[in-house]
């Protein structure tokens, strides 16, 4: 199959988050009690869609952005920026406890 760059490290990511047990879902199918861990990808946040966002028994805990390996940033205005990232529907004031940004793999 004849895929972009984005679309293989998807694929990776995809692959390796199944592994660890997460449920993979895509944004038109979400379904987050069809087990104790989702990740949902290009899940719309607050400010803007998420690459994943990982739920835990229905709670955002985590938000993985994938990015070419020269963008992984880790300065304080993008951390800043995507731990206020909160899932559109939420009712809850807390931040996200866990994020990411990477270039897969993410082993």
């Amino acid at each position: 199959m004849n895929q972009n760059p984005e679309q293989i490290a998807r694929d990776e990511i995809d692959q390796q988050l199944s592994e660890c047990g997460w449920l993979v879902q895509g944004k038109g199918s979400i379904n987050l009690a069809a087990g104790i861990g989702a990740a949902v990808r290009e899940y719309q946040t607050s400010t803007s869609p998420a690459d994943y966002v990982l739920f835990v028994d229905k709670k955002p805990v985590g938000i993985i952005e994938a990015k070419e390996k020269k963008r992984v940033s880790s300065s304080p205005l993008w951390r800043n920026r995507v731990l206020n990232m909160l899932p559109a529907n939420s009712n809850t004031s807390t931040t996200i406890p866990f994020l990411s940004s990477t270039k897969a793999p993410v082993r």
